[in-house]
């Protein structure tokens, strides 16, 4: 418990001192955001707004957990997790990829980065790296899951000769990458009002914390009766997660309307990442679809407008994602933002909501 509260306070402490500091190296830099024309007219007044934010965010992710390891290592002996540096490598790897395609942004002075194929190459590669690490590293968090129900899947569905473990590398390998895909975007795209990603994020790295927190209470082998999770390191990943979420607390001062930073896609997509593999290193990659429902409706929300207007020449929505739909129905930027904070917030409750029931049933504890 010392070393969680020492992994919060050092979090927040480090993204209320450093966002400021980052503020104005960008300032003086003249790395501002630039807005998209063809958006709502209110937004133009934020041009020119900081951004790269997402740096004081990752920071203190990392310095929040590397204080509370290094606290558990003098203290207790304990060194770090395979398991936790597989999902900081994740954060660290899709936040470079932001970070390139912010620092495109600036140099180009537009709103337009990386091409969207230069984006999926690199989130193509680093998630092969991440899949290909998840499986040589000696963890329980790679294929298969031992989970079961709301879990990846109960059971090897393969037979491990040697074509057969060769298939399932390959399907674990696509599996991950488009799950890393599907979330670094989905987070991507949530992050169009001020503080609508940092706060849906705050709430979603929140569910995860207690749900890691959980499954390190009943791990497998330890001393707890019920059921057990055969997951690889879950102190660690609770810390990670609850770090993430104090560290967008933090930047939701600087990052609330009117913002004064932006945290761009070095932030959106540092988050996704480390969503997307805390999924993975809990064993709950489908239970995540509740747990990020905000992510899905969003990156849903973009897709049938796109797909709407390819096929038909219509639009589903006044415009895409779905937040801004409802800025154009005359919905105030704040409004819109926690009203939907408040739907992820409900969403996360139904997946601990499912979370527990599944481990209740599979406990014995509904029976008895």
């Amino acid at each position: 418990m010392i070393s969680l509260i020492i992994g919060i306070v050092v979090s927040l402490v480090v993204t209320l001192t450093g966002t400021p500091l980052l503020i104005r190296t960008v300032h003086k830099l003249h790395y501002g955001q630039y807005i998209r024309q063809d958006g709502p007219k209110s937004h133009q007044i934020k041009r020119g707004t900081p951004t790269m934010g997402g740096l004081a965010i990752v920071f203190a992710i990392i310095l929040g957990w590397l204080a509370s390891a290094l606290y558990r290592f003098f203290r207790l002996g304990q060194v770090p997790s395979p398991s936790a540096l597989l999902v900081l490598f994740a954060m660290l790897s899709m936040g470079l990829l932001g970070f390139i395609d912010d620092f495109a942004k600036v140099r180009k002075k537009q709103n337009l980065g990386l091409s969207v194929k230069a984006k999926f190459i690199g989130q193509f590669i680093f998630g092969t790296i991440y899949a290909v690490l998840a499986l040589l590293i000696p963890t329980k968090s790679g294929f298969p899951s031992a989970q079961p129900g709301i879990s990846f899947i109960e059971k090897p569905f393969i037979t491990f000769t040697f074509a057969g473990s060769v298939i399932a590398v390959i399907l674990f390998v696509v599996w991950v990458n488009f799950l890393m895909t599907a979330w670094t975007n989905a987070v991507n795209l949530t992050d169009g009002l001020d503080g609508l990603a940092a706060g849906s994020s705050m709430i979603a790295f929140a569910g995860y914390g207690i749900i890691a927190f959980w499954e390190s209470y009943h791990i497998k082998g330890g001393t707890h009766e019920g059921y057990s999770y055969a997951v690889s390191d879950p102190l660690d990943l609770t810390i990670i997660a609850v770090c993430a979420a104090i560290a967008c607390f933090g930047f939701l001062w600087y990052n609330s309307n009117p913002a004064t930073v932006f945290m761009g896609d070095t932030g959106s997509l540092a988050l996704g990442g480390l969503f997307c593999a805390l999924s993975i290193a809990t064993h709950t990659e489908f239970l995540a679809v509740i747990i990020g429902g905000l992510y899905v409706i969003e990156a849903m929300s973009d897709v049938i407008q796109v797909t709407s207007f390819k096929l038909t020449r219509r639009r589903v929505f006044k415009m895409a994602p779905i937040h801004h739909h409802f800025e154009l129905l005359g919905w105030s930027e704040g409004k819109v933002v926690v009203r939907f904070w408040m739907v992820e917030f409900l969403f996360v409750i139904t997946g601990l909501t499912l979370f527990y029931g599944d481990w209740v049933v599979h406990s014995g504890l509904l029976f008895n």
